[in-house]
């Protein structure tokens, strides 16, 4: 439908509002920096003015070492693409390193890794609902979002935490956690202790494209026949099928 920018939240105020990253308000046609400005009551807005946030899911692009502005700005920016879809789609998380299931009678769309939750300025954060597809990222990353400010740069800080659905084994689930420390710079695997994920999508039935059945008369008769043909045509345009 449209391709764009995903924005993970925003924050002003030292408040946030985060956005589901499976519904179609996450991907902007357009980005900016500050892609919003705060009004009050004595009919002045300011845009770009105050010290707000907004946060972006991040593109693989090495993590620079200072923060970036204008054109150095787009390489750390995911992109995104609103589609249609034929049913209603649903993330399914396993808990461990195995892939889960589909419901029966659903069908994968693609697989992941459980995001659940990412904290930024001051403490402030968001999550995603583990039942929506924007709790199932396709690739993991310890840092898979980018602050950025009014003044126009962006840039990954030390303080900005994101949080991932732990693998869980079934013989140690009312027993108390042994704390355990994963560092990629020693060669540990963080994803061995990440839950997996997938998306799925309900197709619609067989018989879900035909007619209401009270459209359909019998042949046999001239007149109900054009009736039904005339009737037919806005029953199929608002199920969306025309």
């Amino acid at each position: 439908m449209w391709d764009g920018y995903s924005l993970l939240y925003v924050q002003g105020n030292d408040k946030s509002h985060g956005q589901d990253l499976g519904q179609a308000g996450s991907c902007l046609r357009q980005f900016s920096t500050m892609p919003y400005l705060s009004c009050n009551i004595y009919q002045r807005c300011n845009l770009a003015s105050r010290n707000d946030y907004s946060y972006w899911l991040s593109a693989s692009s090495t993590i620079p070492m200072m923060p970036v502005d204008n054109d150095a700005v787009e390489p750390h920016i995911s992109r995104c693409s609103v589609c249609e879809t034929p049913g209603p789609v649903i993330a399914v998380h396993s808990q461990d390193q195995s892939l889960p299931s589909c419901p029966a009678g659903w069908q994968g769309l693609w697989d992941g890794y459980s995001f659940i939750m990412h904290t930024g300025a001051g403490g402030s954060g968001s999550g995603q609902s583990l039942s929506s597809p924007g709790s199932c990222v396709e690739t993991f990353r310890p840092n898979p979002f980018i602050e950025c400010h009014g003044r126009g740069t962006c840039h990954y800080y030390a303080n900005k935490y994101s949080f991932w659905m732990a693998t869980v084994k079934p013989d140690e689930m009312f027993i108390s956690q042994t704390p355990e420390v994963l560092d990629q710079e020693k060669g540990q695997d963080l994803r061995s202790r990440v839950s997996r994920c997938r998306v799925c999508v309900r197709p619609p039935k067989t018989n879900s494209r035909q007619p209401h059945p009270a459209f359909w008369h019998d042949v046999t008769n001239p007149k109900t026949q054009t009736q039904g043909a005339a009737n037919a045509q806005p029953l199929l345009r608002q199920a969306g099928f025309q």
